[in-house]
């Protein structure tokens, strides 16, 4: 099937990815603790009017609110009868606002982690994931999605079975992205050339970095994919910075600024698929669109490279689930 990621970059040069999800769903009222996949039936205005903020920002493609779509996760909600159904609805929702514009924005079926590991270091087969993962991505093509992006991954294991289980499903184009938020490695120890050359077999329409540790390290990793992953497109999805507590209220401490000249710095070293993870906003991906468009100069900023991690974990970003999406 024809890459239409390449179709992008072969009109404009390159694609403006979306960015957060999860923060965007609190602010229209989604509870810590719900599950957003739910939000898909119950409040589809709600998704939509994200989706469209985004592409009226100049995103080329939106991602679908999907992250925790496959039973492993919606089980924790005794959902996990309803994959297809949720699943199919996160994409039609999508695909509604970018059927209202008159250009062409990308629906990606975003596909997380299951949150279990897989064997010999867990309970779940390799088997048992890559049918969870199709089970998901079957319900994405149903809504229609133009392609299936893995995203937040830390195994190479569970990247594996989950192309395996998408492809059983059918042949949209894949994109896989790692969470670098280790010394420059996942939380299970694979470095950026290590993804590139495993999946390098597998014929996907883009690999890269999404969410991760800090700016910085998301950059190192995605240079770092660059030099070793051929002729494949390279994404950088990075989060808008460093999660702080401001009393009770989180906040990500990278403007759209900050967000931006990170953008430009890698779309000068090859990576022509570009966005923001958690903390991000529409005004970010507005920043991002104008800076690789030349409509506004370059910012200059400053990006510090915080050597330890912070205390807040990546779970806030979903309302205290594990390995979530970006928030």
């Amino acid at each position: 099937m024809a890459n239409p990621l390449q179709t992008l970059i072969d009109a404009k040069g390159y694609v403006v990815l979306d960015g957060a999800m999860g923060t965007q769903l609190f602010a229209a009222g989604l509870t810590s603790g719900d599950p957003p996949e739910r939000w898909n039936v119950e409040h589809p205005d709600r998704v939509q009017q994200i989706h469209r903020r985004y592409a009226e920002a100049g995103s080329d493609v939106v991602l679908t609110n999907s992250f925790g779509g496959t039973r492993y996760r919606l089980m924790l909600h005794d959902l996990q009868d309803r994959v297809e159904e949720l699943n199919e609805a996160a994409a039609a929702n999508a695909r509604a606002v970018a059927d209202e514009l008159d250009r062409t924005v990308l629906v990606a079926g975003s596909m997380g982690p299951t949150g279990e590991l897989i064997e010999p270091l867990g309970a779940l087969s390799p088997a048992d994931a890559e049918t969870a993962f199709e089970e998901q991505a079957r319900g994405l093509a149903a809504g229609g999605a133009d392609l299936l992006w893995l995203e937040t991954m830390s195994d190479l294991a569970e990247v594996e079975a989950a192309i395996r289980g998408a492809r059983r499903a059918g042949d949209l184009p894949i994109v896989s992205t790692m969470s670098y938020d280790t010394v420059g490695r996942t939380m299970m120890g694979v470095s950026g050339r290590d993804a590139a050359e495993r999946l390098a077999s597998y014929e996907l329409a883009a690999i890269g970095a999404n969410c991760g540790n800090n700016i910085p390290d998301t950059e190192a990793a995605v240079n770092e994919i660059r030099q070793h992953v051929g002729d494949t497109l390279v994404v950088s999805k990075a989060n808008a910075g460093i999660p702080e507590w401001h009393g009770l209220e989180l906040h990500y401490n990278g403007t759209p600024e900050i967000l931006a000249a990170h953008a430009h710095r890698v779309r000068a070293a090859g990576i022509t698929i570009v966005g923001g993870c958690c903390g991000s906003t529409p005004d970010h991906i507005a920043m991002i669109a104008k800076v690789l468009a030349g409509e506004v100069p370059v910012p200059d900023v400053d990006v510090d490279a915080p050597t330890e991690r912070t205390t807040v974990d990546r779970d806030v970003r979903r309302g205290g689930r594990r390995r979530s999406r970006s928030a």
